[in-house]
């Protein structure tokens, strides 16, 4: 018995072992896809990232999950943005868009709206006590923003409801291209989040918002790089989602109903998304946060500043 115990406990450290190996290896993957001459995204484990060229230096659009990814975030901006960060926009509060913040210095100008502001430090406090805070948005707005960065202008807008009550899309005007954040999950089953204002009923509206905008490219919040028709189809899956809640209320379904009703087909090729010990982004995940917001299950925060 005892011998076959040790042989247990070595499997088991082993298996722990490549385990870590696995996860270190998974958070130091990166990819990089050039978009423009001056436009490139970084995906890797967590939020895809933009990074913008100008003659002054980098932008970067969000930071992934870890501080260690975001310090190889500022080698890639440097190299790739022309010089030192100038401004970090943060798309909204999640973890996977704004953990890696820390590991840029303390006082670089970092923008979000102020409702992503408002839920950083209601929800995710935490993480952003000590020197952390120290880069936290330290410049917000409410509706819309343009700013320039040497030769580049880019254009910040808060569209309305969706992934959450905050997120913010950036557009790189003079490369027409547009890192919409969680506004979009491109062929990927998306998070929403009720809880922070987020809202299936009113992104098909949001979305009306961001398609108005003036771009050819399109950086996801997940998924690999797309354009307006990408974005377009993606719109068609959140108004058939909408329509799925609405039809579930009004009928009295139940949530199994609703997941079983065979009324969601724009969601063809999406491909699930898994977040260990957290959640499972799935056909049955969006349905339910669907029928929970339409049928008051589940009602989204009011949308406020804490």
């Amino acid at each position: 018995m005892g011998r076959i115990l040790g042989m247990i406990g070595v499997v088991v450290v082993v298996a722990v072992a490549l385990a870590a190996i696995y996860v270190y290896s998974s958070i130091h993957d990166f990819e990089i896809d050039q978009l423009t001459d001056d436009v490139h995204m970084v995906s890797g484990l967590g939020s895809n990232v933009g990074i913008l060229k100008t003659d002054r230096g980098a932008v970067v659009v969000d930071t992934m999950t870890f501080r260690s990814q975001g310090a190889e975030l500022m080698g890639f901006a440097e190299e790739l943005g022309g010089g030192p960060v100038q401004a970090i926009i943060n798309t909204h509060y999640h973890l996977d868009h704004t953990h890696g913040n820390p590991a840029f210095p303390a006082g670089t100008r970092v923008v979000s709206t102020a409702l992503t502001l408002d839920y950083l430090h209601h929800f995710d406090w935490e993480y952003w006590e000590g020197e952390a805070k120290e880069t936290l948005p330290n410049e917000t707005f409410t509706d819309t923003r343009e700013i320039k960065i040497g030769n580049k202008t880019l254009q910040l807008v808060h569209p309305g409801r969706g992934h959450t009550g905050g997120d913010l899309v950036v557009l790189f005007v003079e490369d027409r291209v547009l890192h919409t954040g969680d506004l979009f999950f491109n062929r990927r089953y998306p998070n929403i989040d009720l809880e922070a204002g987020g809202s299936v009923r009113e992104w098909d509206a949001t979305l009306d918002r961001v398609l108005a905008l003036d771009f050819d490219q399109v950086i996801p919040g997940h998924g690999p790089p797309s354009d307006r028709d990408g974005l377009l189809g993606f719109q068609r899956f959140i108004r058939q989602l909408g329509a799925l809640g609405a039809t579930a209320a009004e009928k009295g379904w139940s949530v199994e109903q609703a997941q079983a009703s065979g009324e969601l087909t724009a969601d063809a090729g999406y491909e699930v998304m898994s977040i260990p010990f957290v959640m499972k982004l799935d056909r049955d995940f969006v349905i339910r946060r669907a029928w929970e917001e339409a049928t008051g299950a589940v009602t989204p925060e009011e949308v406020r500043a804490y």
